[in-house]
C-alpha cells in the first residue's frame, strides 16, 4: 500500500486551482509550478497535488512532460491508490453496467467518469479488452490485471494500446493477449443481436458501445425503406437496421476485413439476404451515387474522427459539412440522415450549424428530429466536458 504522506508533491501556481475546485479532473503543465524537483519526476509518478499555499488537493499521476500533466484518482490525501482503490471503482463500473444491462457487453470503464482516469475497458462477456492512454496508467496496469481476475475473472484479457492516442505520452503502441487467447473474431451482443469484434487487429478495442442507443434508434426508421451504412466497420448500424425490416442495407468501409466481420454478422442473424457490402471509400461512393441519381430512405453516416485535436478544428469542420451535403443528395424524399461526429473538439451546436448548412447546400430542407450522445456506459463526468465527446443527429429531409 502506498502511503500518500510519502509521496512526492507538486504545486499549482497563485490562482491557477479554480477548474480544479470546480470538478475538473486534470491539471494542465501551465497551471503547475514547474521546478527543478518536478521536471525530474519520471513520467507517470504518483504525486500529491497541492494549492500554491501548500493545502493538500488530492492524490494522482503527474507527467511533467505532456500537456495535462496532472489526472486525478482522489481528492483526499490520505486516500492510497492501489490495489483496493482499483477494485473498487471496478466492482462500482461493474454493478453499474448490470443494472444499465442484461448481458456482459458493454463499455465496463470509462476513463475519469469512472474514476480511473486514463483507462478503459471494454467487456465482451468473458473476454475483456483493456487500453491505458497515460504513462500513469500504465504504471497501474498490473495491479488493473489483479483487480479483474479477483472481480471477473475473465477466461481472455487482451491489452489493446496500438492507437494513435498513446503517442500524446510518449508510450509505446502495442497490443497482446496476457491471458487466454484471440485468435480472431469474438461475438458481441448489442440490441438482441450477435456481431463480432477483433480485439487485436481492429479499431481502439474491436467495437463501438458508445453508438448502441443510437443503433437502436435509427432501425426504428429503417422498416421498408432501402438504406445505406456509410463507415460501416463491423456492421453495427447497418446488420441492426435490416434486422428490423430494413428492404436492403448497403454497408461501405475502406477495410475489406471489417466488412468480412459484418458478413458474418449478417449470416449468424439470417440477414444476409438483405444486406450487401462494399470495401470502397465514402466520399467517393456518395459522388457517384450523386452522379447516378441514387438515392436511399435511410442514410447512416458515422465516420471516424475527423477532429483529433484543436489544430485540425478547421479542416474538420469543412469534412463534416462536405460529408453531410453530398450524404444529403443519397437521401429519399422524406427519408432520414443519420450523422454522427466522435471529436469532443466539434462541439455540439456548432455540429447542427456545420451539417445543417451542408445539408442546405445540397438544396434540401432538414428537420432535426433526434440529437443525442453516447449510451450509458459512457457516463460523463459533469465537471469534464471533454468527456462528452459523441454527438448524434438524425434529420428528416424534404
Amino acid at each position: 500500500m502506498t502511503d500518500p504522506t510519502g509521496l512526492p508533491r507538486i504545486r499549482l501556481r497563485p490562482g491557477a486551482d479554480s477548474r480544479f475546485k470546480r470538478g475538473h479532473n486534470w491539471v494542465y503543465s501551465n497551471e503547475i509550478e514547474m521546478d527543478d524537483a518536478a521536471k525530474a519526476l519520471p513520467a507517470g509518478s504518483m504525486v500529491q497535488l497541492l494549492r500554491s499555499d501548500k493545502k493538500e488537493l488530492g492524490v494522482g499521476t503527474f507527467n511533467p512532460h505532456t500537456l495535462i500533466a496532472y489526472r486525478g484518482f482522489s481528492r483526499s490525501g490520505s486516500r492510497p491508490v492501489d490495489g483496493k482503490l482499483i477494485k473498487d471503482r471496478l466492482t462500482r463500473a461493474r454493478a453499474l453496467r448490470e443494472a444499465l444491462f442484461g448481458e456482459p457487453h458493454y463499455r465496463l470503464i470509462h476513463g475519469d467518469a469512472d474514476g480511473l482516469p486514463g483507462l478503459v475497458i471494454d467487456r465482451f462477456a468473458d473476454t475483456v479488452v483493456v487500453q491505458t492512454a497515460t504513462a500513469g496508467m500504465d504504471q497501474l496496469l498490473d495491479q488493473v490485471i489483479v483487480a479483474l481476475e479477483k472481480l471477473i475473472s475473465p477466461s481472455t484479457i487482451v491489452i489493446s494500446n496500438d492507437g494513435k492516442f498513446r503517442n500524446l505520452e510518449h508510450l509505446d503502441r502495442y497490443s497482446k493477449v496476457v491471458k487466454g487467447g484471440a485468435n480472431g473474431a469474438i461475438e458481441v451482443r448489442e440490441n438482441d443481436l450477435t456481431f463480432y469484434a477483433d480485439p487485436l487487429n481492429g479499431q481502439k478495442s474491436g467495437w463501438f458501445f458508445d453508438q448502441r442507443r443510437n443503433r437502436a434508434f435509427v432501425s426504428g426508421l429503417a422498416k421498408g425503406r432501402n438504406a445505406v451504412d456509410l463507415y460501416s466497420y463491423a456492421g453495427g448500424f447497418g446488420i441492426t437496421a435490416a434486422a428490423a425490416g430494413a428492404t436492403n442495407v448497403l454497408m461501405i468501409d475502406r477495410s475489406e476485413r471489417a466488412l468480412d466481420l459484418a458478413r458474418k454478422a449478417a449470416e449468424t442473424n439470417g440477414l444476409a439476404s438483405a444486406c450487401q457490402f462494399s470495401a470502397t471509400e465514402v466520399f467517393g461512393a456518395l459522388e457517384r451515387f450523386q452522379e447516378g441519381k441514387r438515392r436511399f430512405g435511410l442514410v447512416i453516416a458515422d465516420p471516424p474522427a475527423f477532429i483529433k485535436t484543436k489544430k485540425d478544428v478547421a479542416t474538420g469542420i469543412k469534412g463534416y459539412k462536405k460529408l453531410a451535403r453530398l450524404s444529403a443528395t443519397a437521401v429519399e424524399p422524406q427519408g432520414f440522415l443519420f450523422i454522427a461526429s466522435c471529436s469532443h473538439n466539434m462541439h455540439e451546436d456548432r455540429f447542427i450549424e456545420e451539417t445543417s448548412r451542408g445539408i442546405g447546400q445540397a438544396g434540401r430542407s432538414p428537420r432535426l428530429i433526434y440529437r443525442s450522445g453516447a449510451g450509458p456506459d459512457h457516463p460523463v463526468h459533469p465537471f469534464m466536458p471533454e468527456s462528452e465527446y459523441l454527438k448524434a443527429l438524425v434529420y428528416q429531409l424534404d
